[in-house]
């Protein structure tokens, strides 16, 4: 099929669309897959993980889904896939917990772009490895949506589980490349998947890789994941998070010079930045209320340990990019 969404297909921007397309794909998926197995790389992200429920409701247990934690997502993240995939949908799911690996990999490395590619060909190594064990699996599904094979034909290429090893020889199933975002997101709801993940904001591939600036550290990386879990949790509290595109918290190299208790505590800084943007090429700043930065302060500064300093971020871009990574 022509990587060409037809002109003539409608939008899909309510609950009735969207169930109309799942009928459309579960058929579909049942005809190109038959009785083979399918297997998937299961980020967690929105297009991941509409994939997945598509492919649950259509061939069930034949769909072998593949979590790898490399300990560089989110707080709650991986328990949030395996409690939505393997609990309340009864996925056939394999988590692999490979964070030590990737943060071996990692010791000592400052440049980003060394960190990109680290990451990116551990994932690879540790997904192959597990694709290897499985038998009978000949489709490998993805997470492609239309705006990927846009961008691929001239602007950036895109690789959604890209350089796996030739031998492993698999088939594709794309069942929402014809999908934009938004549509992307009709069809999760329609499927049941909770609010939170269908809304996920945009996560860089490398995850909280390019966050914790520099060479990563463990402690820094756990104080990463908890101010940004505080940012985020106060977020949805205000009732802020569907107003701005994209909010997280940086973690820099270095130190700063603080007092606890009367005494002096040299501990790291945490950058809180959230934008706004249309296309990602540009980005303004949210001016967010003064009275819900000193709230997220406070938390920061008394639930974090080793952090003794908050600053916001009033970057736009350009002249700053939007991850400081």
């Amino acid at each position: 099929m022509a990587n060409i969404r037809d002109p003539k297909m409608k939008r899909i921007t309510n609950k009735t669309l969207a169930n109309a397309f799942i009928n459309e794909q579960v058929k579909a998926i049942k005809k190109q897959v038959g009785s083979k197995k399918v297997l998937l790389a299961l980020s967690g992200g929105v297009d991941s993980s509409v994939v997945a429920a598509l492919l649950i409701k259509a061939i069930g247990k034949n769909l072998v889904a593949v979590h790898v934690n490399h300990g560089l997502l989110r707080k709650g993240e991986p328990e949030q896939v395996i409690k939505v995939f393997r609990h309340n949908l009864k996925a056939n799911l394999i988590y692999v917990d490979a964070s030590k690996e990737f943060l071996n990999k990692l010791k000592g490395v400052n440049d980003p772009e060394k960190k990109r590619k680290i990451i990116g060909k551990v994932f690879i190594d540790v997904f192959a490895r597990e694709a290897k064990k499985l038998k009978g699996v000949a489709y490998l599904a993805q997470g492609t949506i239309y705006p990927d094979i846009i961008e691929s034909k001239g602007v950036k290429a895109h690789h959604n589980v890209g350089g796996l090893p030739k031998d492993l020889n698999f088939k594709l199933v794309e069942p929402v490349k014809f999908l934009y975002k938004d549509e992307v997101r009709q069809v999760g709801l329609a499927l049941g998947l909770p609010h939170d993940m269908v809304y996920r904001q945009p996560f860089p591939g490398p995850g909280l890789g390019v966050r914790c600036l520099g060479a990563i550290t463990l402690d820094r990386l756990t104080a990463l994941k908890e101010t940004d879990y505080i940012l985020r949790d106060e977020f949805k509290k205000a009732k802020l998070d569907q107003k701005v595109w994209q909010y997280f918290t940086i973690i820099p190299e270095g130190k700063s010079t603080g007092v606890i208790n009367g005494k002096r505590l040299y501990g790291y800084v945490a950058v809180i930045r959230a934008v706004n943007t249309k296309d990602a090429m540009s980005a303004t700043i949210e001016e967010l209320p003064y009275a819900f930065l000193k709230k997220v302060t406070n938390r920061i500064l008394k639930e974090v340990k080793n952090v003794n300093r908050v600053v916001y971020d009033i970057t736009p871009k350009p002249i700053g990019t939007i991850e400081w990574e």
